[in-house]
This record gives structure tokens, sequence and C-alpha cells, in this order.
């Protein structure tokens, strides 16, 4: 584990914000030097701790404005039951997260989709077409008060 100080708390919660922020303004916000925190944030980097960029996108105006969480039980509790839905969960785009969870059930997934008949389409036939698959309970997202994602 790396040992983060104060400052690569700040420096992580800014960027965590707003990833294109300017070495420039990232270092006025931390309170560093330009080439302190250039520094900085290329240590992160290069530890791992920061591990990409990314940019947020609006479901609506990208045509996937249906998200759903879903919890998945498999029938069979092998490893390759498990590497077979994973690789399955990794050829869906609709599939934007897929966890190994523990409790009742083995995943769950965050899905999104263009709308509920798309959704039902996903859930029919790609889902309910795999053979490892015993339960699925779908969540629908009706707003999203606070949401962190990246």
């Amino acid at each position: 584990m790396t040992d983060l100080d104060d400052i690569d708390h700040r420096i992580l919660r800014a960027l965590s914000r707003d990833g294109r922020l300017s070495n420039l303004a990232l270092s006025e916000i931390v309170g560093l030097s330009p080439s302190a925190c250039l520094r900085r944030v290329q240590a992160l980097e290069r530890t791992g701790v920061i591990k990409g960029y990314r940019a947020v996108l609006s479901g609506e105006k990208t045509g996937k404005a249906f998200t759903a969480y879903i919890t998945v039980g498999l029938n069979q509790h092998t490893k390759p039951a498990q590497e077979a839905f994973e690789r399955a969960m990794r050829a869906a785009p609709q599939v934007r997260e897929c966890h190994n969870i523990t409790g009742a059930v083995e995943y769950l997934l965050r899905v999104e989709a263009a709308d509920l008949a798309a959704y039902k389409h996903f859930h029919t036939e790609i889902l309910g077409s795999l053979p490892q698959v015993n339960t699925l309970t779908t969540y629908v997202v009706m707003g999203s008060p606070k949401d962190e994602r990246a």
C-alpha cells in the first residue's frame, strides 16, 4: 500500500472532481508549486494510485438514459462457471460495471440501455440465455442524487 499524505489526498480529491484540471490550476488548489505538484501527480500515476482518467458521459445525450442494477446468482459455484459469466459480461456493451460480491448472490451489474425495451432485450436475450445464471433481480435507477463515479 502506498503511504499518502494530506497533499496527496487533496490532489486526488481535486482530480476526482475534475480530471481535466491543468497542473497550474491543481497546484493552486493544493498549495504547491507547479513543479512539485506535477512530481506528485506523476508519482501517483507511476505507483498506480491514479489508474487513469475518464470522461463522464450523459446517458440522455448518448442514448443510454435507462440505468439498472442487477443482482445475479449463479447456479454453479465453480471457477469455470464464474469465468464464463465474466467473459459474457465483458463482451456485453450494456454492462458498464460487473462486480463479484459477497452475500446471497455472486454478482452486481450496472447496466445502461436506451430504454426499457432495450433493457428487456438484454435481460432476456443475453442474461437469460446464459446457462450459469440462476437468479436475476433488477433495480431500476429512478434518479441519482449523488454519483461520484468518474
